[in-house]
């Protein structure tokens, strides 16, 4: 590695089929951005471990659900937490790096989330509602999720699941941060077409709920998305935060905005290298 320039373990997926969008192109462009800056070395998670002391900082970026690669993943947080090595994100969060746990945490502390229950003995603690989703625990992307009726969803053995009201939203939308800053926001004006997303600008309002999700959280630096649905009474409800390789959807940007966040994202990583030091 040169000593010119600090080096990164850049860990993706090229070939992760994402339903909806193409995180091989999002990469591409992220690491067409980083490479004038540092040093890269570009790897799946699986393959990692070799390269891990060779750099300054590892980032952990759109590789799809970890859940195809679970022991691979655990192990790599492990050595994460119990050595010198660096990452970005930081692997401490309580988001989605947990799963859905999150959601059961937040539905317990009453934040402003879809309800959200483990056991059919909490059933009572959700709305009146006439679908239900099941959701695995530890998936993403949608993967094992069901919608069922009460009589359907109480014959389902739901280890491993979170359950949920099917909630009657008007549009999706995602906040964007970088080390506690808002970047910028996204929406999907059609509910039916999630990753059909337009600019957004949000209200006040809209960011102090963003940041109550931020700041609930443990990460000190790196990329957060908070997404959340709007209801028909104009209330925001989280959907999820995704704390571990959230895509950015970096396409979607007018090209000012694109270089603008790519300039913050350097100098987050930067930091955190200094820091290192």
């Amino acid at each position: 590695m040169s000593n010119q320039k600090p080096s990164i373990l850049y860990l993706t997926d090229f070939y992760y089929p994402a339903k909806g969008r193409e995180y091989y192109k999002e990469d591409l462009y992220i690491i067409s951005q980083l490479k004038n800056d540092f040093e890269l070395i570009i790897c799946h998670p699986i393959d990692s471990k070799n390269y891990e002391a060779l750099v300054d900082l590892v980032m952990f970026r759109n590789t799809g659900s970890v859940m195809y690669y679970k022991t691979y993943f655990e192990n790599f947080v492990a050595r994460t937490n119990s050595n010198t090595i660096t990452t970005y994100n930081e692997m401490i969060g309580k988001g989605d790096m947990l799963g859905k746990q999150h959601l059961l945490d937040l539905t317990a502390l009453q934040y402003p989330v879809i309800p959200t229950v483990e056991s059919f003995e909490d059933l009572r603690l959700l709305p009146s509602t006439k679908k239900y989703l099941l959701k695995l625990k530890n998936g993403a992307d949608s993967i094992g999720m069901k919608s069922l009726s009460y009589k359907e969803l109480i014959s389902e053995s739901i280890q491993d699941y979170v359950i949920q009201p099917f909630i009657d939203f008007v549009y999706e939308v995602s906040f964007y941060f970088i080390d506690h800053e808002f970047q910028y926001a996204l929406y999907a004006p059609n509910k039916n077409k999630r990753w059909d997303l337009e600019e957004y600008t949000p209200t006040k309002d809209d960011l102090v709920f963003a940041n109550k999700f931020i700041l609930w959280n443990d990460i000190n630096y790196g990329i957060q998305r908070v997404d959340a649905c709007r209801l028909e009474s104009g209330k925001l409800l989280l959907v999820e935060l995704e704390d571990l390789n959230p895509f950015l959807s970096i396409e979607a940007l007018q090209e000012s905005k694109k270089q603008k966040f790519m300039a913050a994202l350097k100098t987050s990583i930067k930091t955190v290298i200094n820091n290192k030091k």
